[in-house]
């Protein structure tokens, strides 16, 4: 039997002009909808939704917020969260109940990011020391959510997203990292992936130039990455 798990990978959970969620909630709404686990005939409609706050300090203000928006998975700090995870001892639970149970998981940006192979391509500063960078390997590469192009007028000295995703090819056997822009995100239902939102993503693979993919384009291929 294949792989069972629906995911909604979002790269942000605010995009300029909407509200919490707003630009996603369509996808949201229809991820939720119905879905199908492993030995049931029958489709399930969720009635309810584990929200898990430990990306930001405030917990209970940040449940709040999700309870009263679209009760998804959320941002935050990367750190935080994967710390909070292996102190409560979730990673093997949650990776279980998803891809075993074909539970439906949602994530934007930290969620996003802890669902990947690790968190070393997070955009988050190390405000806590997670036990280690591995993180729920629900796919087989990396995302950078947040995603911003270089800047070619801009006469900021720093690195750009591009420059250190590089420098993380630099050191070997890394994996794929798809970049995604706001306003876009990723849906894996088996072992089919799809990049949906408005605008489109860019992949980075060691050793290669940059690919860019557009909304709709198919990504499967990236769910047999080894």
């Amino acid at each position: 039997m294949g792989v069972k798990r629906r995911l909604l990978l979002v790269s942000n959970s605010t995009l300029h002009g909407g509200g919490y969620l707003e630009h996603c909630r369509e996808q949201i709404l229809k991820f939720f909808g119905q879905y199908k686990i492993p030995m049931d005939s029958a489709p399930r409609q969720v009635k309810r939704v584990l929200f898990i706050p430990y990306a930001l300090h405030d917990r209970d203000a940040y449940a709040e917020t999700a309870r009263t928006k679209f009760e998804s998975l959320g941002g935050g700090n990367t750190f935080r969260l994967l710390k909070a995870l292996y102190d409560n001892r979730l990673i093997l639970e949650i990776r279980k109940r998803v891809l075993q149970d074909g539970i439906p998981y949602m994530g934007s940006s930290a969620g996003t990011n802890v669902a990947t192979i690790s968190i070393s391509t997070t955009n988050d500063m190390p405000i806590v020391y997670p036990p280690s960078l591995e993180a729920l390997a629900l796919i087989p590469f990396n995302i950078n959510p947040h995603y911003l192009d270089p800047d070619v007028n801009s006469k900021h000295m720093g690195e750009t997203r591009e420059v250190r995703i590089f420098q993380y090819h630099e050191e070997p056997d890394t994996p794929p990292v798809l970049a995604l822009r706001e306003g876009s995100m990723l849906l894996v239902e088996d072992n089919k992936s799809t990049l949906l939102g408005v605008t489109g993503a860019r992949l980075f693979m060691r050793g290669a130039a940059p690919t860019e993919y557009e909304p709709g384009t198919d990504l499967s291929f990236l769910l047999s990455t080894s």
